[in-house]
């Protein structure tokens, strides 16, 4: 017997649970998600050749700022020739470099591109997979939105991090290469205070740690509010782009109902939501930007007042000058690579966590773990579909018994080839049990026993209709070379479609061009081709015409050997299938009919105790 429950319980009610994650794990599952996609061998060939780029590109930086002697020096000189045969070593330097930085400026597009694509389809492969997009959209806060973080969260998160990798590899190639440069060329510098000289070895060097050091530091602390708030305003952006497609897809009923007012205040709300999480964001990146600009216009004049007391003191030349402020430039600059981007990568990081959470919280969906009445799910036996005592509850916590319905007749067996009508009480949500039927809800007791899901054609109250074709809306879920044409020609004439053939193959947004009655029977149309064994509809002729209704179980009927299980209430299928009835009853009426039923029990136990007492 297997066992299935809901997902583990994380997210409850409307709050989401936060994940408590390390850098570290969310770095490794992204990783992870990384290596198993099938564009692994691109990203990793793309980030060899990145990093050799890279390497070669450091190497010629550091030519060119070796060039700045020989070139300062004969401007010191005044020597023309040399001037003009420098300015010619300067020109293939840079043209070197500017091909290197083409090539890999390509080599970050492509990388950013191939990330993007392994993260978005590995993020809609883990959603996709069966049950799981439903139970998450249940589930809470972290549920919501799943299309910004499919969408915009991949691609955010797919290009910052290639751009800020590569940034980091890059800082750190020029530091390792030009801090060595800094220490020679400041070794041998010698301080003479009141008569005493000494010498700091790598002086420079220190002085550029320190340097940089301390901004980073203060943009640490300045701007440590950023990876909340930006994280604060994507999920605001996500709710106000959802409200807006929300109005957009119901505007007809809105503005049936004279509702664009109270839409309005909606959206406006979620506009001044976002608006105040980006209000608070100006003011700590204009924080931030105290530091950043500050110590970047520093920058132009500290290596020079650095070096000063070598020069003037004759330790080096007026070209030499020039590259020790260059080295100390690169220095600088890569060690102040994480100041720079702090704003980047406090983006990065929020973005990293919703990307992860969502991640972590759909294969979480997988979870097995038996959760407090919880359905047990079994293979039924060959032809049957048995409900063994089965309560199903409306809700998932340790009271959720005392709220749901109950099949009334007990353990009921339904046979190959039956037709069954469900009724309930009034109240009852008869929904839930379609849901039970498809695997789609776990909170209960009793044991349903059904068999092969792919015997079965689930019938929605709602009709689905993809967009794209009329032909992939008839063949959904199923390709469409899975039927031929003259099988879909056959089933439209039949469900009323007929004078739509010649646009089977038209791509249109066939949700809205087709009515409630049209849409049905796309659904109707595909039941026919795909031929199931055993149906199961939710509904699905309310709201239909007396007449359409007729023609539908018309059609129903016709169907050899199929199991048919309508929930829901049709005199159209009671009359055209003579079902087998089953009724759901509220488990709330149970324990209200069991406390009215036990006082008379007790008067007819009086009754007959005094008619015994009149016959002695």
């Amino acid at each position: 017997m297997a066992v299935e429950a809901q997902a583990k319980p994380n997210m409850q009610g409307n709050e989401q649970v936060g994940y408590d994650f390390s850098l570290f794990f969310r770095l490794r599952m992204m990783f992870s998600a990384f290596w198993n996609s099938p564009v692994r061998i691109k990203i990793i060939s793309l980030t060899v050749a990145l990093f050799a780029i890279i390497m070669v590109t450091a190497y010629v930086q550091v030519l060119l700022n070796s060039w700045n002697a020989p070139f300062y020096d004969s401007l010191a000189r005044r020597d023309i020739s040399a001037f003009f045969h420098q300015l010619g070593v300067f020109g293939m330097i840079a043209g070197s470099l500017l091909v290197l930085n083409v090539i890999q400026a390509w080599l970050n597009q492509m990388t950013a591109l191939y990330m993007r694509e392994g993260l978005a389809r590995d993020l809609v492969n883990q959603w996709l997979q069966a049950k799981r997009a439903l139970r998450l959209a249940s589930s809470g806060l972290i549920g919501v939105n799943p299309d910004q973080r499919l969408h915009e969260d991949a691609r955010n998160l797919a290009e910052s991090t290639t751009g800020l990798a590569i940034g980091l590899v890059q800082a750190t190639i020029l530091l390792l290469s030009f801090i060595g440069v800094l220490w020679e060329l400041s070794s041998g510098m010698v301080f003479h205070f009141k008569g005493a000289s000494f010498s700091i070895p790598g002086y420079m060097v220190w002085a550029a740690i320190l340097y940089a050091g301390s901004a980073s530091f203060l943009s640490q602390f300045v701007g440590r509010r950023l990876v909340r708030l930006n994280a604060d305003r994507y999920s605001k952006e996500a709710e106000l782009r959802f409200a807006l497609m929300h109005a957009n897809e119901h505007m007809p009923a809105i503005t049936i109902a004279g509702g664009e007012e109270n839409e309005r205040r909606r959206i406006n709300l979620d506009i001044s939501a976002v608006l105040a999480v980006i209000r608070q964001l100006a003011i700590a990146n204009t924080n931030l930007t105290w530091v950043s600009a500050g110590y970047g216009w520093l920058v132009l004049i500290i290596p020079i007042l650095v070096a000063a007391p070598a020069y003037f003191s004759g330790g080096l030349t007026f070209g030499q000058l020039m590259v020790a402020v260059g080295a100390f430039n690169q220095v600088n600059s890569a060690l102040r690579w994480y100041v720079a981007n702090f704003g980047p990568i406090a983006e990065w990081r929020a973005t990293l966590m919703r990307v992860t959470d969502f991640r972590q919280a759909l294969t979480e969906m997988d979870d097995k773990t038996p959760m407090p009445h919880t359905l047990l799910f079994d293979k039924a036996a060959p032809g049957t579909m048995v409900w063994t005592d089965l309560e199903v509850s409306t809700k998932t916590s340790d009271e959720a018994t005392e709220n749901g319905f109950r099949i009334a007749e007990g353990t009921v067996t339904i046979n190959a080839g039956e037709h069954i009508m469900i009724n309930g009480d009034h109240g009852v949500n008869r929904r839930l049990l379609f849901e039970v039927l498809a695997h789609q809800w776990y909170s209960g007791a009793g044991t349903v026993s059904l068999p092969p899901m792919e015997d079965m054609l689930f019938v929605p109250h709602t009709p689905y209709v993809p967009t794209g074709t009329l032909r992939e809306a008839i063949c959904f879920p199923d390709d469409t070379d899975a039927y031929d044409d003259a099988a879909v020609d056959a089933v439209m004439d039949k469900v009323g479609l007929g004078r739509l053939k010649s646009r089977l193959d038209t791509q249109a947004r066939w949700d809205r061009l087709l009515d409630t009655e049209e849409q049905k029977a796309v659904g109707f149309a595909h039941l026919l081709l795909a031929k199931p064994k055993w149906i199961i509809l939710d509904d699905a002729f309310e709201g239909l015409e007396a007449e359409v209704q007729a023609q539908a179980c018309a059609m129903l009927a016709d169907l050899a050997d199929v199991t048919m299980i309508y929930i829901g209430r049709s005199d159209a299928y009671m009359h055209a299938l003579s079902p087998r009835l089953l009724h759901m009853q509220a488990l709330a009426q149970q324990e209200h009919s069991i406390a009215i039923d036990t006082p008379s029990e007790a008067a007819d136990a009086g009754q007959k105790n005094e008619k015994k007492a009149n016959t002695r």
